[in-house]
C-alpha cells in the first residue's frame, strides 16, 4: 500500500505512514492535510511522530516518461511510487509554431522584428529546450521529495549493460565493434525500434528473429537500416523474396516499413544526450550517487518476477536493489508535466494574425488556470461533483476538466481548492495488487 507523507510542526519530514493512520491522525484532530499531490500530512502540536526512516530515491529516467520510487533498502518496502510524462515533444511543437509566425511577420507590414539568431552563440553544453525541460522535471521532483522524505541516497540508471567491456576490458577498436557486443546492441536496438512486434504480421509475445528487409542474396547489407525483426513463420515464408514482392497485397505494412526503416530512434537519443548532465544536476544536490545499468534493471526485474512498468524499473536500478521488493498495493502517481501557460499576449491563427481578444486577469476570485479544484453544483442541469484542473474567465464562468470530460461553464461560487497549479497535473496510475511470489536473484 502506498505510504503517505508526514512532515512536523516545523515542516521537517518524519516516517511515512500507513494511509489508515493517516486516516485516524486526521480524523481524531492530531494532522491536517499539507498537500494533495503527493498526499501529505502535517502533524499538529502535541501529536506524536515517528523518527524519519532512511530512505533510497530511485530514477529510471526516460524519453517520455521517468520512474521514481522511494525504497526502503532495510526492509525493501516501496514507500512512493511515480511516474513523470515530459512535455518534450509538445515544447517543440510550440517552439516551431512560434518560428513560423514570427518569420511571417517579417515578410508583412507589420512592426518588423529584426533576426536575432546571426549574433547569439550557444554555449559549450548547450541542450534544446525540448530535453533541458526534461532535466528541469526530474531535477524539480528530487528536491520536492526531499522535503517530504529523509531521502539518504540516490540510484539512477545511466548506461546500458556492456557485455563485450566485461569480458574483455582491454578490447578496443574494431574488436570491439564486432565482437559480442555488437549482436547484443543491435537486437536491443531493433526490439525498441519496431516495438518487439513481428515487423510483417505483428504478432507480439513470440520468439523474433533478425531479418534482413533486403535480402543478403540480393545484395542487402548488414546495416541496421536493413534489419528488422520478423517470428520464424513470416522468415521462412520471405527466404529471399523482394520485400515489394513478399507484401504485394498488403500496401500499407510495406509503406510502414519501409518508413519505419529508415527513421532513427529518437527517444534513445534523446536518453543519451541527457543523461551526463542529469547526472551533473543530481550531484549538485549532494546526496551519494549510485549508478546503474539497464541490463542490472532488467535483470533484478526479472529475478523478481515483476512486470515491466516505468515505477517497477526504478524500483529495480542498482546494485543496492534489496532481495525482495513489498510492491503490494502500490498506486504509482501519475505526474504529467503541463507548463505555466505562454506569454503571448494573444492566441494567433495558422498564419500567425490574432484571431482572440487579449488575455485577461491571472487570477480570477483567488483561482487561476491550472488549479485543481472540486466543484460541488448543487442545481442545474449540470448538478454533481467535479475534481480536476481548471480554466479560469474574468466573468467568473469556470471550466473544469476531469477525467471524463469538460465541463463547462460552471460558476465560481461552485468551487473550491484542492491543489494550487505548480506545472503539473496528477492522476492516480494502475498498481500492482497480487504480486507473484519473488525469488531472491541467485
Amino acid at each position: 500500500m502506498s505510504h503517505v507523507f508526514v512532515v512536523d510542526t516545523n515542516k521537517e519530514p518524519r516516517a511515512p505512514v500507513h494511509p489508515g493512520h493517516a486516516r485516524l491522525l486526521l480524523k481524531q484532530g492530531r494532522a491536517a492535510v499539507w498537500r494533495r499531490y503527493p498526499f501529505t500530512i502535517v502533524l499538529k502540536g502535541g501529536a506524536p511522530a515517528q523518527e524519519a526512516q532512511p530512505l533510497r530515491l530511485k530514477i529510471d529516467p526516460g524519453s517520455k516518461t521517468t520512474g521514481l520510487a522511494l525504497v526502503n533498502d532495510e526492509s525493501g518496502v516501496v514507500v512512493f511510487a511515480a511516474e513523470l510524462v515530459h512535455r518534450g515533444q509538445q515544447i517543440t511543437k510550440d517552439l516551431t509554431t512560434r518560428r513560423g509566425v514570427r518569420r511571417g511577420r517579417r515578410q508583412r507590414q507589420t512592426r518588423y522584428r529584426p533576426p536575432r539568431y546571426r549574433n547569439r552563440r550557444r554555449e559549450q553544453g548547450w541542450l534544446p529546450p525540448s530535453l533541458l525541460s526534461r532535466i528541469h522535471n526530474v531535477v524539480t521532483w528530487v528536491k520536492r521529495l526531499r522535503r517530504l522524505a529523509s531521502i539518504q541516497a540516490i540510484s539512477m540508471e545511466l548506461v546500458r549493460f556492456d557485455m563485450q567491456a566485461m569480458e574483455h576490458p582491454d578490447i578496443s577498436g574494431t574488436q570491439y565493434q564486432q565482437g559480442t557486443l555488437a549482436g547484443y546492441e543491435t537486437r536491443e536496438y531493433l526490439l525498441e525500434k519496431w516495438q518487439r512486434k513481428c515487423a510483417y504480421c505483428g504478432k507480439e509475445g513470440v520468439p523474433l528473429q533478425v531479418e534482413h528487409i533486403v535480402p543478403r542474396a540480393r545484395g542487402g547489407s548488414n546495416r541496421v537500416s536493413n534489419l528488422t525483426l520478423a517470428c520464424e513463420a513470416c522468415n521462412r515464408k520471405k527466404g529471399t523474396l523482394d520485400l515489394s514482392v513478399f507484401l504485394k497485397k498488403k500496401p500499407e505494412v510495406l509503406k510502414r516499413i519501409q518508413a519505419q526503416a529508415k527513421a532513427p530512434l529518437k527517444d534513445a537519443a534523446a536518453v543519451n544526450a541527457t543523461r551526463l548532465v542529469l547526472l551533473e544536476r543530481l550531484k549538485a544536490v549532494g546526496l551519494p550517487i549510485e549508478c546503474g545499468s539497464g541490463g542490472r534493471t532488467k535483470y533484478n526485474r526479472v529475478m523478481r518476477n515483476l512486470p515491466k512498468t516505468h515505477w517497477l524499473d526504478a524500483a529495480c536500478v542498482g546494485a543496492s536493489t534489496p532481495d525482495v521488493l513489498q510492491v503490494a498495493g502500490v498506486h504509482p502517481l501519475r505526474i504529467e508535466a503541463c507548463g505555466h501557460g505562454c506569454r503571448r499576449m494573444r492566441n494567433v491563427n495558422k498564419i500567425g494574425l490574432p484571431c482572440s481578444a487579449p488575455k485577461g486577469p491571472k487570477k480570477v476570485q483567488g483561482f487561476q488556470t491550472g488549479d485543481i479544484a472540486r466543484a460541488i453544483v448543487t442545481r442545474g442541469k449540470k448538478q454533481g461533483v467535479y475534481v480536476g484542473r481548471v480554466l479560469v474567465r474574468a466573468t467568473g464562468s469556470f471550466d473544469i476538466t476531469t477525467r471524463r470530460g469538460r465541463i463547462a461553464g460552471l460558476d465560481v461560487r461552485f468551487f473550491s481548492h484542492l491543489h494550487r497549479s505548480d506545472g503539473y497535473s496528477y492522476a492516480k496510475g494502475e498498481g500492482y495488487a497480487n504480486p507473484p511470489t519473488q525469488s531472491p536473484p541467485k
